[in-house]
């Protein structure tokens, strides 16, 4: 039995159809959102005692997931493949592989990155207060993905999430239910206690704020614009933590010393992979005037012999895009472009038309699949829907600018800011130019592959949204630090600040601003003698010990008879 099995179901929907194929959709269930109290409930009972167990534990009962994700590596491409209409070569490349690699790196990273981390003294006033940070779970956090990339992205948040001490509450995208299933039969492999992750079926609408009315610790979110500003909103009656990652409009630039043959062949992949759908992938390509036509040839040759079309036989590039919806979107972005005197510079072959099944009725579902040729636009200007918007499809548009500062600006006028790229054979200029680029990753002579690099923070600027997953950081998100103080003078009567107040007290204090920050020696010297007067403080319990500042002889007048020869 897989956990979200223990959620009952109440009526069934349409769920999916084959984008690749134009196959007929399937009937799956769609859970109650009055269910999510029950799994809530459940899951903080099996957080408590998740919890509890040393991290070396929670590593060892998460070790089985690699086992099932070597053994089940085909069978999981291609689930996902047929869910998204991408390919198996990209299925397995860029989700299968990803997820071992996030696996294995946050197995093996977790116990140092929630070891509480102890803290010297700041400043010689409090020397005597030594501190650490401890790592907290959330408690109970929920993961919305989205329909792109229905394993890797899910997965790299609730593996951390799980390791860090939470539960999760997993709701996948309904456009890519048979993903989000064999997600659930991964984590079902693994020795968790029952109720600590629980799969949902809901529509999008009405996950989140369902969710977030059920009382939720903290929400991870992966989708549009529009809804995470939404979620957000809503997270704010109740003060929920949220990770928002929200889209991009990615820029590369491309120098004019860059390598035009790898520059055009990393167009190609970080743009056109996954039919475009990359939430960082390339879409605008700002290139200098010096070396605009030579790349323009390169790329041209590239597109051309793209195979567009289902994949088979592992003998296409470029799959399907996964939605009708997104195929609009698409054809009304080059449709806006064109009318607006972009020019339509390069496209690959239209795929070889494919038998509609006769059990399809057509209203579900395109004729031949959802396929879109890949598509190169040049004369762009800043005011198309492909610059200004997120395409999200296998379309690159081309713009010439006459230097890199040119690059720069029209790069970072954008509401998003995910991530982008710079090409250039001098890594040092290619950097500095990278770092005044608005956007949460900059990577140097590729793109996009940064998601698959585990240790590497994901996340993005401005409206590309808040928070960031993978990484050292992305376990920070899974946790709250509390800090907890020792004081090595606990064994006296009170603190040297402490009641009640004097004038004699104010200044010592003061005189401890001047021993530790005054400008030279003998200005820090004359502060020692009003500091001195107070210290004896701490050691006794009179309520007016030190307020005349007269301790010191009162104590010494007490012993000087016994002194005095």
């Amino acid at each position: 039995m897989t956990p979200s099995e223990r959620v009952d179901a109440s009526r069934e929907i349409t769920a999916a159809v084959d984008p690749a194929q134009g196959a007929a959709p399937r009937r799956a269930a769609e859970h109650r959102p009055e269910a999510i109290p029950a799994a809530l409930s459940r899951a903080r009972q099996a957080q408590r005692e998740w919890a509890a167990r040393p991290i070396r534990n929670r590593v060892r009962a998460l070790r089985p997931l690699r086992r099932f994700l070597v053994d089940q590596a085909d069978r999981i491409a291609a689930v996902i493949a047929r869910d998204t209409g991408k390919t198996r070569v990209e299925a397995l490349a860029t989700e299968v592989m990803p997820a071992l690699m996030t696996l294995g790196y946050a197995c093996r990273k977790a116990p140092r990155f929630l070891r509480p981390r102890p803290q010297l003294p700041g400043t010689l006033l409090l020397w005597h207060k030594w501190s650490r940070i401890v790592r907290v779970p959330y408690g109970v956090v929920a993961v919305i993905s989205p329909w792109n990339y229905p394993f890797a992205i899910p997965f790299a948040e609730i593996v951390p999430a799980l390791l860090a001490g939470n539960a999760v509450l997993f709701k996948g995208a309904g456009q890519t239910p048979r993903a989000a299933a064999v997600l659930d039969e991964c984590l079902a492999s693994a020795a968790l206690p029952q109720g600590l992750f629980t799969r949902f079926e809901l529509p999008g609408a009405v996950a989140g704020p369902a969710f977030l009315a059920a009382g939720i610790d903290k929400l991870f979110f992966t989708g549009s614009v529009a809804v995470g500003r939404e979620l957000m909103r809503q997270a704010a009656a109740t003060i929920t933590p949220v990770s928002l990652e929200l889209g991009g409009n990615d820029a590369m630039l491309v120098a004019p010393d860059a390598d035009l043959d790898r520059a055009a062949r990393g167009a190609l992949w970080g743009g056109l992979q996954n039919c475009g759908q990359s939430c960082a992938g390339v879409e605008r390509i700002y290139v200098h005037r010096d070396v605009y036509e030579p790349f323009l040839e390169r790329l041209k040759n590239l597109v051309e012999r793209l195979r567009v079309g289902p994949d088979r036989a592992f003998d296409v590039d470029l799959g399907a895009l996964t939605t009708v919806e997104q195929k609009q979107t698409v054809s009304r972005h080059v449709d806006d472009a064109l009318a607006r005197g972009a020019r339509l510079f390069a496209r690959s072959p239209e795929p070889q038309a494919q038998p509609q099944p006769q059990q399809q009725p057509p209203e579900h579902g395109p004729e031949n699949g959802l396929f879109y040729p890949a598509t190169v636009l040049t004369e762009v200007t800043e005011d198309m829907l492909v610059m200004r918007e997120e395409t999200f499809g296998p379309v690159l548009a081309v713009a010439r600018v006459a230097d890199m500062e040119e690059a720069v600006r029209r790069a970072n006028d954008s509401q998003y800011g995910l991530t982008a790229s710079v090409w250039s054979r001098n890594p040092d200029a290619a950097e500095q130019l990278g770092r005044r680029l608005q956007a949460g990753v900059i990577t140097l002579n590729d793109h996009l592959m940064s998601h698959g690099m585990p240790e590497t923070p994901w996340g993005g600027f401005k409206h590309s949204g808040i928070g960031r997953t993978h990484g050292r950081i992305g376990f920070d998100e899974m946790t709250q630090p509390q800090v907890i103080v020792h004081d090595l003078l606990a064994w006296t009567k009170r603190d040297l600040w402490w009641h009640p107040y004097s004038e004699p007290l104010y200044r010592g204090l003061r005189g401890a601003i001047v021993v530790i920050y005054g400008a030279g020696l003998w200005e820090r010297l004359r502060g020692l003698t009003p500091l001195a007067r107070i210290f004896p403080r701490i050691f006794t319990n009179r309520w007016d010990s030190g307020a005349g500042g007269n301790w010191w002889r009162r104590r010494w007048s007490r012993q000087s008879p016994r002194r005095r020869p």
